[in-house]
């Protein structure tokens, strides 16, 4: 179990990494080519490189919390997954949008950036889980 579990963790932690930096540097990549987005919230101000840095470190941060958490509540507890999953996006939602506000340098929007991210990464995951 121990095993599998570091497995877990390993594996959403990359997945998780790639595919968010990855969303990071696809609506870089948009603002960009229109500099001036004022049509999508989600365009960043100045791009910063140390902002792609903050991403990754920002879910080295929350994933493994999250996926530690659900697990233990799956394993140990009767409730739903769908319920223990909801309040731990949640948490890892506005935990991310609070360091990308505090720290990063070009999020307009920091809390929805950090939604975004969080529901491409995890939409992606559950496609890659379907096909594998």
């Amino acid at each position: 179990m121990t095993l599998a579990l570091l497995k877990s963790l390993g594996l959403s932690l990359a997945l998780t990494i790639v595919l968010e930096t990855g969303f990071f540097l696809l609506i870089g990549l948009v603002t960009r080519v229109k500099p001036h987005c004022s049509w999508s919230p989600l365009c960043q101000g100045k791009r910063d490189k140390k902002d792609i840095l903050l991403v990754v470190l920002v879910n080295v941060f929350t994933n493994p919390i999250v996926v530690l958490l659900y697990w233990l509540a799956v394993l140990y507890t009767d409730w739903n997954s769908i319920i223990i999953l909801i309040p731990l996006e949640l948490f890892a939602v506005l935990a991310e949008g609070c360091l990308y506000k505090k720290y990063g340098r070009g999020f307009r929007c920091p809390y929805l950036f950090s939604l975004a991210a969080n529901i491409f990464s995890f939409g992606l995951g559950l496609l890659i889980q379907f096909f594998l």
